[in-house]
């Protein structure tokens, strides 16, 4: 499983352009940069998981979708604990309790920010219109999928109750 860290996005000064999202890099946590761009071609999913959710459970069904769709799809989990302090562990605790409980091998980042002050500039351009051209949202809870089509469009947003096998998601697949 690889983990994966702090992005970096170009400002929003421009006052309501479109940014893409393969300009977004991320610092792996051993330092190297993992930039979006390598996953052009491919959908991705980012998800703000944590440990000790109610959806927690949906772990397994972001693997099956993830084992599902090995060459059109990029599953990223980023745990946060800005909800109900539900992802209390550091980087070790997460990743060994997703691989033993879940079997994850889907990209897991650090602990980030998805809303408020700090928060993290993937999110800023998933969450805003202004820099993904689609639409404007706010993370409400854990589990929150937001997708990414295979040309780096936001293609929707869907809340923790949508299971990641549903059809609203895999359609688009």
């Amino acid at each position: 499983m690889k983990i994966i860290s702090k992005a970096k996005i170009p400002s929003k000064k421009s006052g309501g352009t479109k940014k893409s999202i393969y300009d977004i890099s991320i610092n792996a946590l051993d330092g190297s940069a993992i930039h979006l761009a390598e996953f052009k071609g491919r959908h991705l999913l980012f998800v703000n998981v944590a440990s000790e959710c109610g959806f927690t459970p949906q772990y397994k069904d972001l693997q099956k979708l993830s084992d599902a769709y090995p060459d059109s799809l990029v599953v990223v989990g980023l745990p946060c604990n800005q909800f109900g302090k539900q992802e209390p562990g550091n980087s070790t605790e997460i990743r060994q309790f997703c691989e033993l409980n879940f079997g994850v091998t889907f990209p897991l980042t650090e602990k980030i920010h998805v809303k408020g002050p700090g928060q993290h500039p993937l999110y800023q351009w998933l969450t805003s219109k202004a820099l993904n051209g689609k639409k404007s949202s706010s993370v409400r809870w854990n589990f929150q999928k937001y997708l990414v089509d295979d040309k780096g469009n936001l293609v929707d947003y869907f809340y923790s109750i949508t299971s990641p096998l549903s059809s609203k998601i895999t359609r688009h697949l």
